[in-house]
């Protein structure tokens, strides 16, 4: 099961945190297919949000039959393996680069230092 994290100060709809970090944790194998997720009510509780709000999420992931939910036993990992179409791909990297950025040169950092960090950080990854 995944730890969800809101950002309520990054104006991402809530649902829509909650449906990327579902499909983050299928992506990172945090999430297995079949897998049981919480109740509506139950994450609903667990965020502080609206039911409706955790609802629309877990429609929206059904309708992409990446959720399904089985009546009187709960909301389940499809067990379908799921590809995440390449457009969809390249708008979420532009986002989260866009994001990035934004606080990276907030900083000051320079692309250089960026690019070597990041470096750093694969290299140190892959020991």
């Amino acid at each position: 099961m995944i730890k969800f994290l809101l950002d309520y100060s990054s104006g991402m709809p809530i649902y829509r945190q909650i449906i990327d970090q579902i499909r983050f944790g299928i992506a990172s194998g945090q999430l297995k297919l079949g897998e049981q997720l919480p109740t509506v009510r139950a994450l609903a509780v667990e965020l502080k949000v609206n039911l409706n709000t955790v609802s629309k999420a877990y429609k929206e992931l059904e309708i992409k039959n990446i959720l399904e939910t089985q009546q009187g036993t709960g909301t389940f990992i499809s067990k379908t393996d799921h590809v995440v179409p390449e457009k969809e791909r390249e708008d979420k990297l532009k986002e989260i680069c866009t994001q990035f950025s934004s606080v990276v040169l907030s900083y000051g950092f320079s692309l250089d230092e960026v690019i070597q960090k990041l470096k750093d950080i694969e290299t140190s990854k892959k020991q």
